[in-house]
C-alpha cells in the first residue's frame, strides 16, 4: 500500500513560515551539494498532495512547478479546471487518499508538501504514515506553526535522525505499529 508521508521543514520552535508566509530563513542551511536527502526522497514520490496557498507560495518562487511530472492534488475550496498533471480537489481528504491509494497500484509514495492547514486536517484522521521533519537552527518567535491545533494522541516510533554540519536536524518518525 502507498504510504503518505509528510516532508518538512521548520524552525526549532515549530513554525514553517513567518507571519508574511515569508520562508527566506530556509536558506540559512543552504549549502552547495547538500540536499539533505531531498533528491532521493522526491526520486521514490509519484504523487504529491498541497494546499493552495502552498502551490501559489511555490509557484511565485519559480518559473515551473518542481512536480510537473508526478500526479498532483491541490487541495483548494475553490474548484478549478485542471492543469496537465495538477488536479484541484475540494473533497475530503481522507477519501482523496484512499481513492489514490485504489487506482494506482504503484508503490510509490504520497507526499504531503504542506501547508499547516492540510497538516492539520491529516493529523485529525492520522492519515500520515511517516513524518520527515527538517528541523532549522533558528528561532522565529512567530508565525505559522506546524503543529497548530489539537488533534488525536499518535504514537510514533523513531525509524533514523541525522545531523548536518549547518545544524539542520533532520528526524524521521513512522506510525507505531504493536
Amino acid at each position: 500500500m502507498k504510504k503518505f508521508v509528510l516532508y518538512i521543514a521548520m524552525s526549532i520552535d515549530g513554525y514553517i513560515a513567518k507571519h508574511d508566509d515569508d520562508i527566506s530563513w530556509l536558506s540559512i542551511v543552504e549549502r552547495e551539494g547538500e540536499d539533505y536527502g531531498y533528491h532521493d526522497f522526491i526520486q521514490s514520490v509519484d504523487t504529491v498532495i498541497l494546499g493552495r496557498k502552498t502551490y501559489t507560495k511555490v509557484m511565485s518562487m519559480t518559473d515551473e512547478f518542481p512536480h510537473k511530472h508526478k500526479k498532483t492534488y491541490i487541495l483548494s475550496r475553490t474548484p478549478k479546471a485542471n492543469e496537465g498533471n495538477i488536479e484541484y480537489y475540494n473533497g475530503n481528504i481522507a477519501a482523496l487518499l484512499e481513492k489514490i491509494r485504489k487506482e494506482n497500484t504503484m508503490q510509490g509514495i504520497v507526499f504531503c508538501d504542506g501547508g499547516a492547514d492540510i497538516v492539520q486536517q491529516c493529523l485529525q484522521t492520522h492519515l500520515f504514515d511517516t513524518i520527515i521533519i527538517s528541523i532549522i537552527p533558528i528561532l522565529l518567535g512567530g508565525g505559522i506553526r506546524l503543529f497548530s491545533s489539537e488533534y488525536p494522541l499518535q504514537r510514533m516510533e523513531l525509524v533514523r535522525s541525522a545531523t548536518f554540519p549547518s545544524g539542520l536536524v533532520q528526524v524521521w518518525y513512522k506510525k507505531y505499529e504493536e
